[in-house]
């Protein structure tokens, strides 16, 4: 059968273009986590932009989980000559989807953006399709954008970042969204320790509904201010599935260990091993980057130095695009497995 995905248009001219690939890229890797490999072409069909492909026959349940695609607006199957026929599978989010898009500030990385490296990265993983809901994790999470994008997926998420007072904002906000809501939930503050240091931890637990959270269907949002080093404290009882990060882009921001800047290839290499020892075996990483000041091939370089097996294949070598005039962004995605991708 032939399926054609339509693309929501990115309101930045300038992107589009690389919305596409990184669409294409993201519909790829969630067609082959259903055991799907087939070509996938760009159409524009009315003044729209789609993603056609042609495989076997696929199921609602497939047809849901594709539905989550970052960009998809419309599925449809297309026959012969000029007929569309709509499919009935929308997304369907655990929380609404407002919930990552509504807290602004300067430097947010875009939700659909943010969404896409999450959903490529779970489809990397054998958890692409899990019983229980899997642990996200984003070691540099300013204001938690990608936690929030990873709650709204169903997903539990943890949150790590230096600027105390980022995550006092991105907790407050998340605390009236829920109220907001209704939604039934928890609160805690509380501090982890290793050796002799104190990490401040605020943790939420919440449910989509009343009766879940009754039942003890839950997930949860941690938030902890401290140096990335610290990751093994937050993961003492349960690994990580996914991770997904924009790491600084060396513009107006750059790394710090003990109060002093920090290259990014030092920042990288201090901290790819420590994230690796939290993540599950088959766990998968995902990190965007400015590579005017970070190489896709040092991130590549260091990702193997720490045992991880950067993914080097089409289309996910093919993602590099302009964001603004400082500022080239690539992915780069690699898996904790002792196999070649």
């Amino acid at each position: 059968m032939v399926y054609t995905f339509e693309l929501i248009k990115h309101s930045n001219i300038r992107y589009r273009e690389a919305a596409i690939r990184l669409s294409r890229c993201e519909l790829f890797s969630m067609l082959h986590a259903l055991s799907i490999d087939c070509e996938i072409t760009v159409e524009t069909l009315g003044g729209a932009t789609f993603l056609t492909f042609e495989c076997r026959e696929l199921n609602s349940d497939e047809l849901h989980r594709l539905s989550a695609h970052s960009s998809v607006a419309f599925m449809a199957e297309k026959r012969p000559g000029p007929a569309l026929i709509p499919l009935a599978a929308g997304f369907v989010p655990y929380l609404p989807e407002d919930l990552p898009e509504i807290l602004k500030y300067k430097g947010k990385t875009s939700v659909p953006f943010t969404r896409m490296m999450i959903n490529t990265a779970v489809a990397l993983t054998p958890y692409a399709f899990p019983q229980q809901p899997i642990t996200f994790y984003d070691p540099v999470c300013g204001k938690a954008t990608g936690c929030f994008c990873a709650l709204m997926l169903g997903m539990k998420a943890v949150g790590l970042d230096q600027d105390a007072k980022a995550l006092r904002e991105s907790a407050v906000y998340f605390s009236r969204y829920l109220q907001y809501h209704k939604l039934k939930h928890e609160k805690e503050e509380r501090s982890e320790t290793l050796g002799k240091r104190s990490v401040p931890v605020t943790c939420f637990t919440f449910s989509d509904t009343r009766e879940h959270f009754q039942a003890g269907d839950r997930r949860s949002l941690s938030l902890a201010a401290a140096d990335t080093s610290l990751s093994p404290v937050l993961f003492r009882h349960r690994p990580v599935h996914v991770i997904a990060a924009d790491l600084p882009y060396g513009i107006q921001h750059t790394p710090r260990e003990g109060g002093k800047p920090e290259s990014l290839k030092g920042f990288l290499e201090r901290s790819v091993p420590v994230w690796r020892s939290v993540m599950a075996p088959g766990a998968a990483i995902a990190l965007s980057f400015n590579t005017l000041t970070l190489p896709a091939s040092t991130v590549r370089e260091v990702l193997r130095g720490a045992g991880l097996q950067p993914v080097d294949t089409e289309p996910y070598t093919s993602l590099k695009h302009e964001v603004e005039q400082a500022v080239v962004r690539d992915v780069v995605f690699a898996c904790n497995t002792e196999e070649e991708l």
